[in-house]
């Protein structure tokens, strides 16, 4: 998982809306998606697998040096067991890169892709649907193969994923006379405690004016925005209101501040800095706070139960395979190979992330319990919607969701509903 991705997906959003030549969405909230690239079933399912016997090129959205020099570790031990060379590149902005390899004719055979930039993809012929044919295919988390999930085809095998919890800054709460058992397991206790933590200048919650974190009570509401199908917009329900309505009322007491209400670009950073004695965010927060705040004590929690019970929200990339790739067979190995169980239990020690496979559980808390409450909620978090346009409609709504203190949270939804289902009508 790109951990810059993950806290501010709004920026990848706006990428892909950017790159025309590779996204279906067109302009605005309601644009149809069209097919092109090569057409036919040349390649999918169905299909036989090119084979040219050529080097792999492979393009990824590294999180940093730890992530590029371990995919390049594995790639080689790939090569030398498979025969076939394989050549890793990190880019420096994905979208662009990939959108001008596809403009080219010459794209990499294998990527990394983001959930908001796959219908794009899928809709105009770049992606290979080679996700029926992984044998292990069982084994991904199934919130994880929805994502990748288009046309009741899986495109795409999940590399990773994250989900958000509850950070608690350990001396802060001892300061503020809490103990274990004043953890909050529900909305009520966590405003209490987040009372209880605002002295002194700092706030008792911070997190992002993004849907990809005010999202997680959505969840717990019982909210989302989209129907499981995806094909009718509920960004207005009942639910939703009352998760935002929930968060207004912390807004308004004080005892939770947006980050940048505090002079800081994320939850992360108020977090370290001790703005704040709580945030929400992902398993790459415990990454930074390693690198740029290794001196602040904190443990983490799953985040409390809502009205209608646990509710949490997850980010993935898949492994992206290039229709027109020639080798799609020896992409296609080493696709299998990234996302094996002992792969995936490597690439977590090298850089943090949570394998996208269940097989690994077990091992994975067993080595990291502190963080066990990341992916103990992985069967109740969910994806963003992932249909051509909605990634527009997302931004748009994290643009409005920083005044939200001052807006009236069912006209707020309202509007962004009718966008919604704009994006989902195409």
């Amino acid at each position: 998982m790109q951990r810059r991705t993950a806290r501010m997906l709004t920026a990848g959003a706006m990428a892909l809306t950017a790159a025309l030549t590779l996204s279906a969405c067109g302009s605005g909230f309601g644009g149809s998606g069209s097919s092109g690239g090569s057409g036919g079933s040349s390649g999918d399912a169905a299909g036989k697998l090119t084979s040219s016997g050529r080097d792999l090129t492979v393009l990824i959205g590294s999180s940093g040096d730890a992530e590029t020099a371990a995919v390049k570790s594995a790639a080689a031990a790939w090569s030398k067991s498979s025969g076939t060379g394989a050549s890793v590149q990190p880019a420096s902005n994905l979208d662009q890169q990939l959108a001008q390899g596809f403009a080219a004719g010459k794209p990499a055979d294998v990527f990394y892709v983001s959930t908001s930039s796959l219908s794009g993809y899928a809709a105009n012929g770049s992606l290979l649907a080679y996700g029926d044919r992984l044998p292990d295919k069982g084994d991904f988390y199934p919130t994880l193969t929805k994502s990748f999930t288009v046309d009741s085809k899986l495109y795409c095998a999940p590399k990773d994923f994250s989900t958000l919890a509850l950070f608690i800054n350990t001396a802060d709460w001892k300061a503020a006379g809490l103990t274990d058992a004043d953890v909050p397991t529900t909305w009520d206790q966590l405003k209490t405690v987040s009372q209880k933590l605002t002295t002194g200048g700092r706030v008792g919650l911070a997190t992002s004016p993004q849907v990809e974190r005010l999202g997680a009570f959505m969840a717990q509401a019982g909210g989302s925005l989209t129907n499981g199908a995806q094909t009718r917009a509920t960004v207005d329900s009942a639910a939703n209101v009352r998760a935002l309505d929930y968060v207004k009322g912390l807004l308004d007491d004080g005892s939770m501040k947006f980050s940048s209400d505090l002079g800081e670009s994320w939850g992360g950073d108020a977090f370290g800095k001790g703005k704040a004695a709580m945030t929400i965010e992902g398993n790459w927060l415990t990454g930074a706070m390693s690198s740029s705040y290794p001196s602040v004590d904190y443990k983490v929690v799953a985040l409390p139960k809502g009205p209608k019970g646990a509710g949490t929200l997850q980010f993935t990339n898949c492994w992206g395979i290039a229709k027109d790739s020639p080798n799609q067979k020896a992409a296609l190995d080493f696709v299998e190979k990234m996302t094996s169980t002992k792969q995936q239990l490597a690439f977590a020690k090298a850089f943090g992330v949570m394998p996208s496979v269940e097989s690994a559980a077990g091992e994975w808390k067993q080595e990291y319990p502190q963080y066990a409450p990341f992916l103990d909620q992985a069967d109740v978090a969910q994806g963003l919607p992932n249909k051509a346009g909605t990634a527009d409609v997302i931004a748009d709504f994290d643009s409005k969701l920083g005044g939200l203190e001052n807006a009236d949270t069912k006209t707020l939804l309202e509007g962004v509903q009718k966008n919604m289902a704009a994006a989902l009508k195409g």
